[in-house]
């Protein structure tokens, strides 16, 4: 029988970015965008976390976040809406094909590291919970419906250009 080290070291079938979001700043609409730049330590350049300075050498956990694609249906189905446009969601990445929650190691002594796209790498830092905006952006109930379903937060460990339809995959085992 294999260790639960073992199984949380095996790697998934790669994911796929399907949408990269900027949040300019607090307040302002978010974008979609085709391509951007992941900076080391502090997250996608146009992105208001990528504005402030970056903590240490690894920069902050909350740099970078990701929405699972699989969650939007569910997400519009609850409250009450036919689609999502992630957009209005304020996470920096769609990504579909693999299970986000999954790829943090529950291990402090066994990171995970993940590749996107050709060069740059994250490490997923934890769940990423709704804030009160959801209630406005969804409607009654938004808030409630993206408890459990709000994404994961990461570090970004090496920064690169991502585009749409890049792959995130595990970066060894």
């Amino acid at each position: 029988m294999r260790s639960l080290r073992e199984l949380i070291a095996a790697e998934p079938q790669p994911g796929r970015i399907e949408a990269i979001v900027l949040r300019p700043a607090r307040g302002v609409a978010a974008v979609a965008v085709d391509e951007a730049e992941l900076v080391e330590g502090r997250g996608l350049l146009g992105d208001r976390h990528a504005a402030r300075a970056a903590l240490g050498a690894s920069g902050q956990a909350r740099t970078l976040t990701l929405i699972q694609a699989e969650h939007l249906p569910l997400l519009a189905r609850w409250t009450g809406g036919e689609r999502i446009d992630p957009v209005l969601l304020r996470r920096n990445l769609v990504v579909s094909g693999l299970n986000l929650l999954g790829l943090r190691s529950p291990f402090a002594d066994q990171p995970r590291l993940w590749r996107i796209g050709p060069t740059a790498v994250i490490e997923v830092s934890g769940p990423c919970e709704p804030c009160s905006r959801m209630e406005d952006v969804l409607g009654p109930g938004g808030y409630n419906a993206m408890r459990g379903h709000g994404g994961v937060y990461a570090r970004v460990v090496k920064g690169g250009l991502l585009r749409l339809g890049d792959l995130l995959q595990a970066l060894g085992g």
